[in-house]
């Protein structure tokens, strides 16, 4: 499988985010976008998830499922935790693997993320921590070839950034591959891709 991008340019609210953007990412690759703030990380990462289009170029998934779109087998995780407070961790994540369709299941992503001892505790509960580690289960709960994260380490402490290097190791074993746009390090070799402001 290749995740492969050409001349990529966003431009929002009339502003150049970046342009000419490529890439190329084969299975069992990670790739960090790093950069200053306003650089254009985010943007770049909802345009691969389908959450906005870009003004120019083209992006492409090779040897994924023909029949779906690179939204369709991807992952995304954003800055903010899809959650429901009133729901408990199990119902939350239960909703999400049902929306999704299918996988490991909710039972076993909470054990391999750490937080099967809390599955009957209300979302409205959790620590900021226990939050980013629930919203991570779904990448395990549901199986999908693309990840892309965007400041996935935030809030975890160093456990929780362990076991997400774990996590992220066995995803590209079993022929994942990971975008994740970061200020810091993953825990994980990784290529880089630079985004620098526009002006």
């Amino acid at each position: 499988m290749r995740l492969s991008a050409s001349g990529l340019t966003c431009i929002r609210g009339m502003r150049v985010v970046f342009e000419n953007i490529g890439f190329e990412l084969s299975t069992g690759e990670v790739m960090t976008v790093i950069g200053p703030n306003g650089a254009g990380k985010s943007s770049l990462l909802r345009l691969m998830a389908g959450l906005i289009r870009a003004s120019a170029g083209r992006i492409e998934l090779e040897a994924g499922d023909s029949d779906l779109s690179l939204p369709e087998q991807a992952h995304y995780q954003g800055h903010l935790d899809p959650l429901k407070a009133s729901l408990t961790v199990a119902e939350n994540l239960a909703f999400w693997t049902s929306y999704l369709g299918g996988g490991l299941g909710a039972e076993a992503a909470l054990v391999a993320i750490g937080l099967e001892g809390l599955a009957d505790l209300p979302a409205a509960y959790l620590s900021a921590g226990q939050r980013r580690r629930l919203s991570l289960a779904r990448l395990v709960a549901v199986q999908r070839p693309v990840w892309l994260l965007d400041e996935p380490t935030s809030a975890l402490d160093a456990a929780g950034q362990a076991r997400l290097a774990e996590l992220m190791r066995d995803h590209l074993a079993g022929g994942g591959m990971i975008v994740a746009a970061t200020h810091g390090p993953l825990g994980i070799e990784a290529k880089e891709l630079r985004l620098g402001r526009v002006a």
